[in-house]
């Protein structure tokens, strides 16, 4: 992994592993300062941890690229791994943008199948716009906006 200059997107390739995940936020957060949009560090940091995540656990021994795009008025990351499945929202979980948390019953362990789910709504509730894109042969790129 090599560390992106300042000024272009971020596109960092790395082993599907959980050390990924620290190491994707910290990039985010440089090249976020680097942009001079530390302002978004919190939010696009959370999003990039539930995405690197999913992929992570989702295809334990390949690869997870992501990238950080800078565009006019927001700012795109993308995560993209082999798994051709689809992030999956826990039953019952809802999040509005500006919602400050989800109800307590919806994080309660013993509600429902405690078995993850919960950061889709996660990332939607801090992003413009958030979606799938699959890839060929295999694979699939999960997107999120997040307004600058």
């Amino acid at each position: 992994m090599a560390t992106p200059s300042a000024q272009g997107a971020l596109d960092v390739t790395f082993l599907a592993a959980k050390t990924a995940v620290g190491e994707v936020r910290m990039l985010v957060e440089l090249r976020l300062t680097g942009w001079g949009l530390s302002k978004l560090t919190d939010d696009v940091s959370l999003i990039a941890s539930e995405l690197v995540t999913n992929a992570v656990l989702h295809v334990p021994d390949g690869k997870v690229r992501v990238t950080l795009t800078r565009e006019l008025n927001a700012v795109l990351l993308s995560v993209w791994d082999r798994s051709d499945a689809r992030p999956v929202r826990k039953r019952g979980l809802e999040l509005m943008a500006g919602d400050v948390a989800p109800d307590a019953m919806s994080l309660d362990p013993g509600h429902g199948d405690g078995l993850g789910g919960r950061g889709l709504p996660i990332v939607e509730a801090l992003s413009l716009e958030c979606g799938v894109t699959p890839t060929e042969p295999c694979g699939k790129w999960v997107w999120a906006r997040v307004g600058a």
